[in-house]
């Protein structure tokens, strides 16, 4: 035993002995120790290290974007499911899929969001079963027909719906009754709010109330997700926001003013999660004028910012954290890259489109917007959802059921496109097993939950259940990482991901301290990065990314490079070993850029060691011939929310 050693111990028993040797009261009943006892050992703090602890505690797992047959696309497509499969399943339950496939979770989720679009919700269910009111229209019983007879007949019944739909062609009769303020509408919406309260278990398993506002004008992706805070009781006093005349809008303002009149209604509490923006051919993250013939004023980025906390960064539809042709000096920039167009390929995406479509840009255009308004209306956190229109909340490359019912596991899925026209197409191969989101909350309640997302204490993952910390201060040191509860000096020191630093202290850089542990059953990590962006004295907007700790003892190259941690992916098996990579990291980092006069944001970004993708699970379980160019192996990810410095 060596001297340092030897004085540990030494300290170590000392410190026991006292412990041991400390008076203590004949009685406490459960109050505070006495001052003069265990408190002048540990000032300031009581022994117990969990103890008066207010602080967020627990990751909670979960995602924000789910559809059931009660969605119009989802339902025409052959979902024959509903509320029920989807909480079932995602509190650990086994069901059975709409193709007939059992299947279960690895492991239950803790929270959910059901979000079926709000327009025409409900009407495809009663396509399926001939209701009487959808049979009394001539073009509802066509569509009814097509949906019993099957096959190419099912498919063409719902192009054509769904064409009416985004056309404004649906008969006035139909519209009238799965609009909000028909009874037919108006029920079906108190049947979800009391389906969510019925599954909702405070402290096991939260069902939140939601829904998809489904903003799509000329083929633009600018769908946002409704969160309630709320029970049933308030919930029910309102009916969603939809898009289609006369009552909807596809303005994001339109609604923003229904969420503010939801709570000056009811009393209770709304936020709105942005739909991934890589469909949007440049609309979801506008910075001059919007798609609607509006500005980007003073009340555009005041009511952004309030109203929208959050943003969905990754999902089956591709992710959307960063682009090669943004971020060219980053080496990870290029995972599921969706770029063709917008969401039905009626206009092909443009160089000039990206800047306003993807997260990373988007938080740096918040700078320039921030300097000039006031407010930064894309200070947003980070959350990863899937966008299932199976009523299945699968995240996970070896149990993926797909985007929708037609793509559930087969052995030619990989062979149907997303969306395919004459300009070009989203091939089957490039959906994404992606994502769920990690909520650091004090319990699993509602309200819980919703605040740790309003104050963005949220991140990312494409599908792995890896935990991560983020915070920053100014005085975090080596000695902080002495512990296996960093978060107890983390808050105590510093401000979570989600947070915000101000005025720099003379002479200091920000420092931040950052963990991650391994998915239990998933794969070793790889690196962890900070991601910067910064305005510059000169109002340019810049970026960098720092590997900040990483595995296997790599040196960076004389190109600043890292090298790659290396691959054991098992391509006959679809397997891999976690025989490279770590089970955990963690490290001290101060930026060695800093300058005290520059707005800036700092999020993580955490990889693991490659592991066998969905398309790989296929070729192996089910015999899919899988084309010489998809790739069968990738790094899953996460993302946390920034923490953001404002001089």
């Amino acid at each position: 035993m060596n001297k340092n050693k030897n004085s540990l111990f030494l300290i170590g028993v000392f410190t026991g002995l006292l412990v041991a040797q400390a008076p203590v009261s004949a009685q406490h009943d459960g109050g505070t120790v006495p001052p003069g006892k265990v408190s002048e050992l540990y000032p300031g703090k009581v022994y117990s290290p969990y103890a008066n602890r207010a602080f967020p505690s627990q990751v909670y797992w979960g995602e924000t974007h789910l559809h059931t047959g009660l969605s119009l696309d989802a339902g025409l497509f052959g979902n024959t499911t509903g509320h029920d499969t989807a909480y079932r399943l995602a509190r650990g339950e086994q069901v059975v899929s709409s193709t007939g496939q059992p299947l279960k979770l690895s492991r239950p989720l803790d929270f959910l969001v059901i979000t079926d679009h709000s327009d025409m919700m409900g009407i495809a269910t009663d396509i399926q079963r001939g209701a009487p009111n959808v049979l009394a229209v001539p073009k509802g019983r066509e569509w009814a027909e097509g949906f019993q007879t099957g096959g190419q007949a099912a498919a063409d019944a719902a192009f054509d719906l769904i064409g009416n739909f985004s056309q404004g062609t649906i008969s006035k009769e139909l519209l009238e009754q799965y609009s909000p303020g028909a009874d037919v509408y108006n029920n079906l919406w108190d049947e979800i709010v009391e389906k969510a309260d019925s599954y909702n278990e405070p402290g096991r398993f939260t069902a939140f109330i939601g829904f998809e506002w489904t903003s799509v004008p000329k083929g633009f992706n600018l769908h946002r997700n409704v969160i309630l805070r709320d029970n049933g009781d308030r919930a029910s006093q309102v009916v969603p926001m939809t898009t289609l005349p006369p009552v909807g809008s596809t303005d994001p303002l339109d609604l923003y003013n229904w969420l503010e009149n939801y709570e000056s209604q009811t009393g209770g509490r709304a936020l709105a999660i942005a739909h991934n923006g890589n469909l949007s051919n440049g609309w979801m993250f506008p910075v001059d004028k919007t798609y609607a013939g509006g500005r980007v004023n003073k009340d555009y980025v005041t009511l952004r910012a309030k109203w929208e906390p959050l943003y969905e960064v990754t999902q089956i539809k591709g992710d959307g954290e960063a682009h090669p042709d943004l971020s060219p000096d980053d080496e990870f920039a290029d995972y599921g890259t969706w770029d063709v167009g917008n969401l039905d390929i009626t206009e092909l995406k443009e160089p000039e489109m990206l800047p306003r479509e993807y997260a990373r840009e988007a938080l740096k255009q918040g700078l320039a917007l921030e300097k000039k308004f006031g407010t930064n209306p894309y200070k947003f956190g980070m959350v990863g959802a899937t966008d299932s229109h199976t009523s299945l909340s699968t995240a996970e490359e070896e149990n993926f059921f797909g985007k929708s019912v037609s793509v559930e596991p087969s052995a030619t899925r990989v062979e149907h496109p997303f969306v395919k026209s004459a300009l070009g197409a989203f091939e089957g191969d490039m959906l994404l097993a992606s994502g769920y989101q990690g909520i650091w909350a004090t319990e699993n309640t509602r309200k819980a939950l919703f605040d740790a997302m309003e104050r963005k204490e949220t991140y990312a993952t494409t599908g792995s259940r890896m935990a991560v910390r983020f915070f920053g201060g100014w005085d975090f040191d080596g000695d902080d990482l002495r512990s296996r509860q960093p978060a107890f000096v983390g808050y105590e020191k510093g401000v979570p991901m989600g947070g915000d630093l101000h005025t720099a202290p003379e002479g200091k850089s920000p420092t931040f301290m950052v963990y991650a542990l391994r998915d239990p059953i998933g794969a070793n990590l790889d690196r962890i990065q900070v991601v910067k962006g910064w305005m510059d004295k000169r109002g340019k907007l810049q970026e960098k990314v720092y590997d900040v700790v990483w595995s296997d003892g790599r040196e960076i190259d004389e190109n600043g490079k890292l090298p790659a941690v290396g691959n054991t992916v098992d391509l006959e098996a679809a397997n891999w070993t976690n025989t490279i990579g770590a089970s955990e990291l963690m490290t001290i980092w101060e930026d060695p850029d800093f300058d005290a006069n520059e707005s800036a944001f700092y999020y993580v970004r955490v990889l693991e060691i490659p592991t066998p993708r969905w398309v790989l699970y296929d070729k192996v379980r089910l015999g899919a011939n899988i084309p010489e160019h998809v790739e069968l192996v990738h790094q899953e990810r996460a993302y946390t929310s920034p923490i953001w410095y404002t001089p």
